[in-house]
């Protein structure tokens, strides 16, 4: 009823009354020096008096002191748990208790007793001071502080009053008036003290909040960058020996699609979506982090490799599944890099580094697969890297060099285009093979400077030659989607002057795999001005028909592989005299790319198609070799008319 009357508040928290409790048993020195004094001034006014009943009171008073001291010494070593802070203040009660009292007896008796001045001005100050002093160190509990002050003090003002006096009477009054000057005193350091804990555990939970949101990701609720690095870092310091840490990095397929198509409100919903997918495969104890965009971080204790394994392929199919936002049905997937401590890594950087590598080697043998860090990825990416660094200096310092092989039409003979074919002569190294350094130019986006030189270089060549030639350049879908893809191609044919109905551009079908709109902006923008497409390596991808049918092509070639591949026979005859059947039918050129023997020529021809291409009729040649046999054949073309 005290502590109520006291605060004003029904119930103190029971974290703030563990923490006021302490300051009751923090310095338990202080309380042996209050008691000892109060021990020693008893005895000797005992001893001066040689009262029995002084003596038996200072005896109680002192066992009681022995008890609080030994108490307080014990307690103060230990910490007070929120729900035990009742249990030990009602202990701190009855010893602070007894002991005021029977301070407070002492000096009333030794008054009443009138043992002597001397003897009741030592006791008298002793339990006055007593009674004020401990006013403000106990001001955490008031309660206790409050009765403290009134049962060392009271006795003292009734046996001062009832001495009669005058000058004993005076000194109660005075006396009396202190009690509620230490009371107000008591209750305004018990405010001060409680709003200061308040507001500081108010600000505690404030920053923990503020340090939850500043490691959590707003759109997944998982860990951001910051989270994942705290947490790695603890699940470091914590691996048991005989445990491996499994890195997990995600990146989805096909995200930024949907993000463009669908919105960045889609996007998230999707993001969410993934977050709780993994959230339902990942182990109890995983670390799940957004780390950026479209990619994810899965963390966690791992026995063995093959627990790995079996991971990774639950989380890959998670990922396969489609999803369903918005009405949407999505299909995206995802590439994943794993691996392990201290396999892979010694600490958590190179884990993240070789986990990133693993990542780049999913993504560059296609997607919608889990790669696990190899060591000869450091070496392939190291190759990568300088195999780049090469191909940019190269473009500048005109290393490169663009050869052109001849289309030949299989009736006349004659050559009706010229593929323009990158070459790559290294002062060092010597010629490097374009399928060494043109998957490089194209995981880096080196593939755009590239792709626009060559279309340059071949438009320059193509207009000096007779205007019924043409020239083919191979297109990367990567610099076909890129923004301003259709400036590059017309600023080529600008800067050489040449005709865009003589510049044929091949694609592949891999471009088609993703419903892009920049692809087909592109194809329209510059077929609207002249420029001719081809589809190239016909019948190695899929629903070849239906792009046939979308876009505007002028020419099929046909695939090498149905031309002298290993598997050539009745069923591949059939197949080139379809396709050649529906080119006449369309009216497209259909060319057979790979001829290398005369029984090819025949064979592809008498299937129907109209134009070749293979070393039978040349290799790809210098463009002053691409002059000259264009010189050759108007000459022998010439010779063959004045002969007639």
């Amino acid at each position: 009823m005290m502590t109520r009357l006291v605060t004003g508040d029904d119930a103190v928290d029971d974290r703030v009354r563990a923490l006021l409790l302490e300051t009751l048993y923090t310095q338990p020195t202080s309380l042996a020096i209050g008691a000892i004094n109060g021990v020693v001034s008893s005895a000797i006014a005992a001893y001066l008096s040689n009262n029995i009943v002084l003596t038996q009171a200072a005896v109680i008073l002192t066992v009681v002191a022995v008890i609080r001291i030994a108490l307080g010494y014990w307690i103060g070593q230990r910490d007070i748990a929120p729900e035990d802070a009742r249990k030990w203040e009602i202990t701190y009660e009855v010893g602070a208790f007894s002991y005021s009292i029977m301070l407070g007896m002492i000096a009333a008796l030794s008054i009443w007793l009138d043992v002597g001045g001397h003897v009741q001005v030592m006791t008298v100050a002793v339990a006055l001071c007593y009674g004020t002093g401990i006013a403000a160190r106990n001001a955490g509990r008031p309660a206790i502080a409050i009765g403290q002050l009134f049962l060392s003090i009271v006795p003292v003002i009734a046996a001062l009053i009832a001495n009669g006096s005058l000058a004993y009477i005076a000194l109660g009054i005075t006396v009396i008036l202190l009690l509620p000057a230490m009371t107000s005193i008591t209750l305004n350091v018990f405010a001060t003290l409680r709003k200061s804990i308040l507001e500081a555990e108010n600000s505690t939970k404030l920053a923990d909040r503020m340090q939850v949101l500043a490691r959590t990701d707003v759109v997944t609720g998982l860990a951001n960058r910051a989270g994942l690095n705290h947490e790695l870092t603890e699940k470091y310091l914590a691996l048991p020996h005989n445990r491996k840490l499994m890195l997990l990095w995600i990146d989805l397929d096909r995200f930024k699609e949907v993000n463009d198509t669908l919105g960045h409100s889609v996007g998230d919903k999707v993001l969410a979506e993934v977050a709780q997918r993994l959230s339902t495969q990942a182990p109890d104890g995983a670390t799940l982090a957004r780390f950026g965009g479209d990619e994810f971080i899965v963390a966690c204790e791992l026995a063995n490799r093959a627990d790995a394994e079996h991971l990774a392929g639950y989380i890959l199919d998670e990922l396969h599944r489609p999803f369903r936002v918005d009405g949407e049905r999505l299909e995206l997937g995802g590439s994943l890099g794993v691996a392990l401590l201290p396999d892979d890594g010694h600490d958590i950087a190179t884990l993240m580094q070789s986990a990133d590598l693993a990542l780049y080697h999913a993504k560059v043998a296609g997607g919608h697969q889990a790669s696990f860090f190899d060591p000869s990825m450091t070496r392939n990416l190291v190759r990568r890297k300088e195999i780049e660094a090469e191909l940019r200096a190269a473009i500048q310092q005109d290393e490169l060099s663009i050869f052109f092989q001849p289309i030949v039409d299989l009736e006349t003979g004659r050559i009706r285009t010229f593929e323009a074919l990158v070459r790559w002569f290294h002062p060092e190294k010597g010629e490097l093979r374009p399928d060494e350094f043109i998957p490089v130019a194209e995981e880096t986006g080196v593939i755009i400077t590239l792709g626009n030189w060559i279309a340059v270089q071949a438009a320059k060549a193509c207009a000096q030659w007779p205007e019924d030639v043409t020239v083919a350049v191979n297109l990367s879908p990567m610099q076909i989607k890129a923004p301003g893809a259709a400036l590059g191609i017309q600023s080529a044919l600008r800067e050489a002057g040449l005709d865009p109905a003589r510049l044929e551009l091949e694609v592949t079908e891999s471009l088609f795999l993703e419903d892009n709109e920049n692809t087909a902006h592109f194809i329209e923008e510059l077929s609207a001005m002249g420029v001719r497409f081809a589809l190239d390596d016909f019948g190695t991808g899929f629903s070849s028909l239906g792009y046939i049918n979308k876009f505007p092509f002028k020419k099929i070639k046909v695939d090498r592989s149905f031309v002298s591949g290993p598997n050539i026979g009745r069923k591949t005859e059939a197949i080139i005299r379809a396709v050649a059947e529906m080119g006449s039918t369309l009216e497209m050129d259909i060319v057979a790319e790979g001829l290398e023997t005369v029984e090819q020529v025949q064979a592809v021809r008498n299937a129907g198609c109209n134009l070749g291409q293979g070393y039978y009729f040349s290799r790809a040649v210098p463009d002053y070799l691409a002059a000259m046999l264009l010189a050759r054949e108007r000459d022998t073309q010439q010779h063959k008319l004045q002969a007639s």
